[in-house]
């Protein structure tokens, strides 16, 4: 098939065979390319190192079922992410870069780590507070009221998407500009809700899970999170840690976390941010150092999040369907060359969108 057309379906089947490997072998990845003296960055290890682990696992998961019924050759299993062993193996000289880092890490690097925990911009770790849980709602809503005052915006979390919607409603009812984000949420609309409350189009994020990792927002002065005594994967060390973590941009910002009972997590996390924030602050008081809040661009940052839009880059078909074919033909030219350029930069995604979009205009074409 390859040979009479230059493409087969389901490679997947096949790869294994045209890679000359045998059954049961890792498949080829960019890790067998590496120079002996390579290094390897894993950021985010405490996400990124059970991720590894979990490909595999689901990919065969998946596979056996579809093997099982016919839908695959059994080669199928073959074309697979590396297990975890395997890639124990290939992988270089690593660096494991995380806030919270978790036992493979610990285990793996004994004590030979470094701590990270001086800022060049003076910022110290928020204050905690912890408050009961009864009245929690009401308390927060104070709370949010006092930090728009100050014109700084305002991160809470919920333990459940139901619970951020409500609660989004609430304070919607009582005039506060909020919107909720989580896994339901598409990706693109959870850019443009951080952008939204950067800018100050609204001034209340309400969020489940998503207010961990990577959710950089300098304007933010206030971090509340509700039920903080909830034992379990949502209010374990490193999710608090995390969490608390959103509010340490701003030298003004300050963390509640509402709770009857101060469960391990909890302890454990205030007590870490406490540390981390005595180093600092002697750090401040020897060098004579003033906190400094950072200060980003918006656009630009959520632009590199994202890429820029395919939207602005392709027009309304609508509007090319009356333009002349010479013109579709310049407008696919010209969005050809931006998608090479996109997948020259790795930003393979928003090639295919594009490459999506190319198609359209060159069935257009045949039409006019």
């Amino acid at each position: 098939m390859i040979e009479a057309t230059g493409s087969c379906n389901g490679i997947e089947n096949y790869s294994r065979y045209l890679s000359g490997r045998k059954q049961g072998e890792p498949p080829p990845t960019l890790f067998e390319y590496l120079p002996k003296n390579a290094l390897l960055f894993v950021d985010e290890s405490h996400v990124t190192v059970p991720q590894i682990g979990a490909m595999y696992n689901g990919d065969r998961s998946r596979k056996s079922n579809l093997v099982g019924h016919g839908f695959r050759l059994p080669s199928a299993l073959d074309n697979r992410p590396l297990k975890f062993e395997e890639w124990e193996k290939y992988r270089p000289n690593t660096i494991f870069v995380s806030a919270t880092p978790g036992k493979f890490e610990m285990e793996k690097v004994q004590e030979n780590y470094v701590r990270q925990i001086i800022r060049p911009t003076g910022l110290i770790d928020p204050e905690c507070f912890v408050r009961p849980v009864g009245n929690q709602v009401d308390d927060v809503i104070d709370e949010i009221q006092a930090t728009i005052k100050k014109g700084l915006r305002i991160l809470v979390t919920t333990l459940t998407k139901r619970m951020s919607e409500n609660l989004s409603e609430y304070l919607n009812d009582i005039n506060i500009k909020v919107e909720y984000l989580h896994s339901d949420v598409k990706t693109l609309r959870r850019v443009e809700i951080i952008e939204e409350l950067r800018s100050g189009k609204i001034d209340v994020i309400v969020g489940v899970n998503l207010l961990r990792e990577g959710l950089d927002i300098p304007e933010c002065g206030l971090v509340a999170i509700l039920d903080a005594d909830k034992e379990g994967f949502l209010r374990s060390e490193t999710s608090l840690i995390q969490t608390i973590g959103r509010a340490a941009r701003n030298s003004e910002a300050k963390v509640l976390l509402y709770a009857d009972k101060m469960t391990k997590s909890l302890t454990a996390a205030i007590n870490e941010t406490n540390r981390r924030r005595e180093i600092q602050v002697a750090h401040n008081k020897k060098y004579n150092i003033t906190p400094k809040t950072i200060i980003k661009d918006i656009s630009e940052t959520l632009k590199n999040l994202v890429g820029f839009k395919i939207e602005d880059e392709t027009d309304d078909i609508d509007k090319i369907n009356s333009s002349s074919p010479k013109k579709i033909q310049q407008k696919i030219d010209k969005m050809r060359k931006d998608m090479l350029k996109l997948a020259s930069n790795l930003e393979f995604e928003q090639a295919a969108k594009m490459r999506d979009e190319i198609e359209k205009l060159e069935k257009l074409l045949l039409i006019n």
